[in-house]
């Protein structure tokens, strides 16, 4: 009977502190360090609506294709200001077999690529914190209050590139 109580407290208080990310609820800020060590937060782009790519190194590709029309909205057709909106990159370095050095490697090509930053969880604390799909590329939307707009746990569909190009468009005016 002991040990069932124990185990009924450690099941609440467990649920209790579950920080599952939610569309219309305020993500929980984190800290992760880039290549050089040096540590960003949510609060590092303080105004600017947030496109969090949280990515499995082996499955980093599936989300190039909405990468591009994001990167083409921005520097082509002119939709989202590079003043208002930041995207990055967060690697789980747990979820994969690849050693450090490779998925530095990696990183610095998107990081080019894309023009942003690439920060690692080395422990797989945001996806567990956040309740993000492991093995694979999720993609979650965040206005300037760091409220969640949109969350994608897997391949976006190219149907719906349009409509999170108009949200992300939509929150960086608000």
């Amino acid at each position: 009977m002991k040990h069932l109580m124990i185990l009924i407290v450690m099941v609440f208080f467990t649920g209790l502190y579950a920080q599952k990310l939610e569309v219309g609820m305020t993500a929980p800020d984190w800290a992760f360090p880039d290549a050089d060590g040096k540590t960003f937060t949510m609060e590092s782009w303080v105004g600017k609506v947030l496109q969090v790519n949280y990515v499995d190194p082996d499955e980093s590709e599936m989300n190039e294709p909405f990468n591009d029309a994001v990167k083409k909205a921005i520097d082509v057709d002119s939709l989202i200001s590079r003043d208002k909106f930041k995207g990055f990159g967060i690697v789980d370095t747990k979820s994969t077999w690849k050693p450090d050095v490779l998925i530095r490697i990696i990183a610095g090509k998107k990081a080019k690529k894309f023009n942003t930053t690439i920060l690692f969880d080395y422990d797989a604390k945001l996806r567990k914190s956040w309740n993000l799909k492991e093995d694979s590329y999720n993609v979650i939307i965040l206005d300037k209050n760091r409220v969640v707009k949109a969350i994608y746990k897997g391949e976006i569909p190219t149907a719906d590139f349009p409509k999170l190009i108009k949200l992300i468009a939509e929150l960086q005016d608000q």
